[in-house]
């Protein structure tokens, strides 16, 4: 992860854009609506002028020059009579306009217009530059932003191993493990049962009720297999029976089910799910999570449990579910999420301070960062 010095410029280029564009709106000579007149006015003439150059200086294009002086008039027309720079506007004219039929423009004469417009064209490159310091401030804010969101998770991470530092590795944490283990093996063999015995009518209505359960991360039975064994005859069957058809003749089938064809059809096209339905999603983790998580979950897993697991089982798991309650809970969680998840660098780094270094410089420039998001958002 990167450290605060790959990004310590985030808060002092947020404020150095929000200056920039004070600094343009401060200097500016023209409210910004004259300032928008003059700068359109100036780039609309200004796209007449290159557009027809080349055609409006060619002595054998007269129509070339006859539509030139339409556009360029008609532009002219649309400018306000009291836009900044008016005068320019009417200099460039005189400049791109012949004596006669028998006169031609010269490359000269355009950029005698263009010359003219230059006062013009320092309000419209005003306006860039405004247009410019204001994107660059709306992205050093966003910038400001990302780095801020970057920094609360790099202060929850060190926070984090400075717990786990401070974790009593010679804690006692096999009277977390034993009750989470036997209550873990006891609800995997239960389910296999389960699976292997009830019909895939109830089975899988187990599993999409449990799928309804937050803290249990079963995935709902797609919804036509659902459907299947709910309202078919093969439901009675058991899942591996019905895996196990699936891959029959429909001439041999048709002995188990009626439908042998619709029976390919939901079981044979739903077999990787099927085939991954295990008790995984009604295991405790281990390390095991923090206490009210880890109540909260056996309490959801102990409706779900005790439809199909033998008392043990299910006393195992609110065994589990009173270590919660116990004052020492803590501090046997944390040592064993120490024992687990600590590398021996990051050890290394708690132990010679470097951890709690890192804090420190990522709590100041957040710091700096809330200030600076605080006062300088763009308009």
């Amino acid at each position: 992860m990167s450290t605060g010095s790959d990004h310590d410029d985030a808060a002092a280029e947020l404020e150095a854009a929000h200056e920039r564009v004070r600094e343009l709106e401060q200097s500016l000579e023209l409210d910004e609506a004259d300032l928008d007149a003059v700068a359109d006015a100036y780039e609309s003439v200004a796209t007449v002028l290159d557009r027809w150059e080349e055609r409006a200086t060619d002595w054998d294009d007269f129509e070339g020059y006859v539509e030139f002086r339409n556009d360029i008039s008609e532009t002219l027309e649309s400018v306000p009579e009291d836009v900044p720079e008016s005068e320019a506007f009417l200099e460039a004219d005189g400049h791109v306009k012949t004596s006669g039929v028998t006169g031609s423009l010269k490359t000269r004469d355009f950029e005698a217009a263009r010359e003219a417009l230059a006062p013009a064209r320092e309000y419209a490159e005003t306006r860039e530059e405004l247009a410019d310091a204001r994107s660059r401030h709306r992205e050093a804010y966003r910038a400001a932003r990302d780095r801020l969101n970057e920094l609360e998770d790099r202060i929850d991470d060190l926070e984090r191993l400075v717990r786990l530092g401070e974790a009593d590795l010679d804690a006692p944490i096999e009277e977390l493990r034993e009750p989470i283990e036997r209550y873990n093996d006891g609800v995997a063999d239960d389910f296999a049962a389960f699976r292997q015995d009830a019909s895939a009518r109830e089975f899988l209505s187990f599993v999409a009720t449990a799928a309804e359960y937050p803290l249990v991360e079963f995935r709902r039975p797609p919804t036509e297999l659902l459907e299947y064994v709910r309202e078919r005859p093969a439901g009675e069957h058991s899942v591996p029976d019905l895996v196990e058809y699936a891959d029959y003749s429909p001439s041999k089938l048709s002995h188990y089910v009626d439908d042998a064809n619709l029976l390919k059809r939901r079981v044979a096209t739903n077999r990787t799910y099927l085939d991954g339905l295990s008790a995984d999603p009604l295991f405790v983790e281990w390390p095991p999570a923090e206490a009210e998580t880890l109540r909260f979950q056996a309490e959801e897993l102990v409706s779900l449990v005790d439809r199909f697991a033998d008392e043990e089982t299910v006393a195992a798991l609110r065994a589990v579910r009173e270590l919660t309650r116990r004052k020492e809970y803590e501090r046997l969680q944390t040592a064993a999420v120490a024992r687990s998840e600590l590398e021996d660098d990051e050890r290394t780094r708690i132990e010679n301070g470097t951890v709690e270094s890192e804090l420190e410089v990522a709590r100041e420039e957040r710091e700096r960062l809330d200030e600076a998001i605080s006062s300088y958002e763009p308009a």
